[in-house]
């Protein structure tokens, strides 16, 4: 399975994330803010990203960002962890750099499907 950072900073956010994702058989990382996860990305290079969009200090847009921006953190998949389900929020997640989005609380069938495809994408068809 694979190695995933979670950046969350709610405590109750961050154990359900980690109990789904060891569940799964992924071993886990995490964060409390964007500049320790930004941190961790660099140094552990993870298989993907779990973004709380609300962090104190740098939000998740801006990691998100900073780490699409960075060539050693750029083939990251970054899932976007937001409450806010309004179709302009899913683009500005888009926009920062995201490659998916998942709506709080978390449905561990949405989780699973979306980490799958990011790390498992179907092959791109010979034209």
């Amino acid at each position: 399975m694979a190695h995933i950072l979670i950046i969350e900073d709610n405590e109750a956010n961050m154990r359900l994330a980690r109990l789904l994702l060891v569940s799964a058989g992924h071993s886990v990382v995490w964060a409390a803010d964007a500049e320790s996860g930004l941190t961790l990305a660099r140094a552990q290079q993870p298989a993907l990203i779990l973004m709380d969009i609300q962090l104190p200090g740098m939000d998740g847009l801006a990691a998100t960002r900073v780490l699409k921006q960075d060539a050693l953190t750029a083939h990251i998949p970054v899932i976007a962890l937001t409450a806010m389900a309004m179709k302009e929020d899913r683009e500005k997640t888009r926009l920062a750099g995201c490659d998916a989005y998942v709506i709080k609380p978390l449905r561990y069938k949405a989780l699973y499907q979306v980490i799958e495809t990011l790390l498992h994408p179907p092959p791109t068809p010979l034209v």
